[in-house]
């Protein structure tokens, strides 16, 4: 009896909150397609990426600053990426508590976001789903800037050993290879963050979010592609 009430309850949900849950699931696909096609396009042509032109760049420098021994630049150039990388994990943290501290109000708060609803159904209990799936992106940009943190902070033990008692962990080669890791995984963790937007305009309705996703989209297509000449501002 109470599975069964169980199952019926989850079938209300979803009938009553079609779409919202349509929306957020062409929001999500439409984002993962972009990501595919992306990784398609760089494979196909690594120069028209923005990324592959940065991981050749990081790869660079590493072979250049433990090649001549600028130990200094190496340590203030990862000094600023550790202060970013931990600077984007508090605001995580911020806005993960701000995230929670909604969820506390949703029966005050679900009806005035919603003014602007056009298409969804007004509850507290998808107000509440909403909050939950923005908590778990947040949560994922905020695992992604630490883990991209962890990795700068042993880059700084790495880039600095003497040629003397050099070791395989220290070679140019995987120096170079780790450093690119922590960058993906602040790059995971900003992407994380351009998602937070379409999923604040849920809130107002599953129309608002996948116009915002729209927009992401573009906004990302540009930004993901390698300039072609210097006047290119978008590239």
């Amino acid at each position: 009896m109470q599975g069964g009430w169980h199952n019926a309850r989850m079938n209300d949900f979803f009938t009553l909150h079609a779409y919202d849950l349509i929306g957020f699931a062409l929001s999500a696909s439409a984002v993962v397609i972009y990501q595919r096609y992306l990784h398609w396009r760089t494979r196909r042509d690594p120069s028209s990426s923005a990324l592959d032109g940065l991981i050749a760049a990081r790869t660079a420098w590493v072979e250049g600053v433990m090649k001549e021994r600028r130990d200094i630049l190496a340590v203030q150039t990862l000094r600023n990426s550790t202060m970013t990388a931990s600077f984007m994990a508090s605001t995580a943290i911020l806005l993960i508590i701000g995230v929670l501290t909604l969820s506390a109000q949703s029966d005050k708060l679900s009806s005035a976001w919603e003014i602007l609803n056009v298409a969804g159904h007004i509850s507290a209990e998808i107000w509440l789903f909403k909050l939950l799936v923005m908590l778990f992106d947040l949560l994922f940009a905020f695992f992604s800037f630490c883990l991209s943190l962890r990795l700068y902070h042993h880059i700084g033990y790495l880039i600095n050993v003497s040629p003397e008692f050099t070791v395989a962990c220290s070679e140019p080669s995987h120096v170079a290879a780790e450093l690119n890791r922590a960058a993906i995984f602040f790059r995971y963790g900003i992407r994380a963050y351009f998602f937070t937007v379409p999923l604040l305009f849920w809130l107002f309705g599953p129309l608002w979010m996948m116009g915002v996703t729209a927009m992401l989209i573009f906004f990302l297509f540009h930004l993901d592609r390698a300039p072609r000449q210097s006047t290119d501002l978008m590239g």
